[in-house]
């Protein structure tokens, strides 16, 4: 590791916390809920450069209770998801927060959908969730203004208030949660821990550090001195609210593409009873850029500076040309959208708060598609937990939790 002595802040002996936590969206503030579960007792910070909680992903989803049938058997995302989703339903009733269990269908539109129907299917049941298909008719009685082929019923996908679970962990996990403290500097020593600036020249010191910025985990890797072999590209995923919700009853989705880790456009009813409706994927031009409008060239270069990206490009242009023409063309959002809701209108499209995906890129140009966890010495870092991380933020935080305090242990 190497260290700026001139620009770097000391450890010494006195420590602040047990464990200090970067990240205030929902799978940081669960990993300090876990850490105190799991350990009465230990001293846990959380430090969060915005003002409140949730305020990115976790805050700009749509809500979404995600059952795991999409995810491959076996994986973090599969198991993670399942045991979530109950768990989530069971925290949010636990703790009085809007949520309902109301189930989803996928929907094919062509023939050339039906086999990756079919092979959702076999994978929702390896994953032990249930899953019912129906023809056109039963697609009518389900959802009477939308039309398909055939299509599958999953009956344990929900939607829930994501920034109230958030502010609910925040609140049961008992830690020091600091807002407005944006980490610029971090000095992480093996033998002592790590001590982290915030940019209004605060110091934190803590006995080990985890890593769960999000949208700049990479970064804060970097800056605490380990490398994490991938780059996190983000993608802003652009929605409109329907302005006749009651042509929905529901959650209706496309089957997705299985070579991309989103789910294309769909319809989400919300506990709020709106609807809504999205999102597609464009690069983002910044980080937090939820609009065309939000550039960062510093950030902007470090993404076109990373040789994943271009390779993406390449793999994946006819792809990425259609989700950019959707951006700019509402006619052609409204297209894509009239696939599953033929009665859909431009004038019925209202636009929303854009979210963006904090997507991990390996250098080959891969995206992560699972839930990816690195150490380093005192130091757990959350490198890839995007969709369906919400949902699953209660195994995850666990997860996390684990690994930090058998760092502490050793230490």
């Amino acid at each position: 590791m190497h260290y700026r002595s001139r620009e770097v802040v000391q450890v010494r002996s006195a420590y602040d916390c047990d464990v200090l936590v970067i990240g205030g969206g929902i799978v940081g503030l669960s990993t300090a809920y876990a850490v105190t579960r799991a350990v009465p007792g230990t001293r846990v910070t959380v430090l969060e450069k915005e003002q409140g909680p949730a305020r990115h992903q976790t805050g700009r989803n749509s809500g979404v209770i995600h059952s795991g049938v999409y995810y491959r058997p076996g994986s973090l995302k599969a198991r993670y998801a399942v045991r979530g989703a109950a768990e989530m339903v069971k925290f949010c009733a636990e703790y009085d927060i809007p949520h309902a269990v109301t189930g989803k269908l996928i929907v094919a539109t062509e023939k050339a959908e039906l086999p990756r129907l079919h092979a959702l299917v076999q994978r929702g049941r390896e994953n032990g969730i249930p899953v019912r298909e129906l023809g056109p008719a039963q697609i009518i009685e389900a959802e009477p203004e939308v039309r398909g082929l055939a299509a599958i019923h999953v009956g344990t996908t929900g939607v829930c208030d994501y920034g109230a679970v958030a502010r609910q962990l925040g609140e049961a996990s008992g830690a020091d949660i600091r807002y407005g403290a944006d980490v610029v500097r971090i000095d992480r020593r093996p033998d002592l821990g790590a001590a982290v600036r915030t940019a209004d020249g605060t110091i934190v010191r803590g006995r080990v550090l985890v890593n769960c910025a999000g949208l700049h985990c990479d970064e804060t890797a970097r800056l605490a001195g380990d490398d994490p072999e991938m780059r996190i590209v983000p993608f802003r995923g652009e929605y409109f609210t329907l302005a006749r919700p009651e042509l929905v009853r529901g959650l209706v989705y496309p089957v997705p593409d299985p070579a991309f880790p989103f789910l294309g456009v769909h319809l989400t009813r919300g506990i709020d009873g709106s609807v809504h409706v999205g999102p597609n994927a464009v690069p983002a031009l910044a980080r937090e850029g939820y609009g065309w409008g939000v550039v960062r060239p510093r950030e902007l270069g470090a993404t076109l500076s990373w040789p994943g990206s271009w390779r993406i490009a390449r793999r994946h242009w006819r792809y990425g040309a259609g989700e950019l023409r959707r951006s700019v063309s509402k006619a052609a959002f409204t297209e894509a959208v009239r696939r599953l809701l033929p009665a859909v209108t431009p004038d019925d499209l209202l636009p929303a708060a854009a979210g963006v995906r904090a997507q991990a890129v390996l250098r080959d140009g891969t995206l992560v598609d699972d839930f990816l966890i690195k150490e380093g010495p005192r130091t757990v870092h959350v490198l890839n937990a995007p969709s369906p991380a919400a949902t699953a933020s209660l195994p995850i935080g666990r997860e996390v939790a684990r690994r930090a305090l058998a760092a502490l242990a050793a230490s």
